[in-house]
């Protein structure tokens, strides 16, 4: 998988590789959000409630009206 160096300077694989969003690495959260098109804030309370795992954030948001 391809990886990335983050400004911070640690190694991260590339967001379109992860399967599991973990909300505690600020530009983890960033790079999800926007992929999402949503805010920070929404992605936590999603993750909040159905878990960390993508796909199943991406159904939940797409269930939404």
């Amino acid at each position: 998988m391809p990886e990335q160096i983050r400004s911070d300077g640690k190694r991260e694989q590339a967001v379109a590789n992860r399967t599991r969003i973990d909300i505690t690495e600020e530009n983890e959260s960033r790079d999800w959000a926007e992929r999402f098109g949503i805010s920070e804030q929404r992605l936590r309370e999603v993750v909040a409630r159905v878990g960390p795992a993508a796909d199943d954030i991406e159904r939940e948001l797409a269930r939404e009206p």
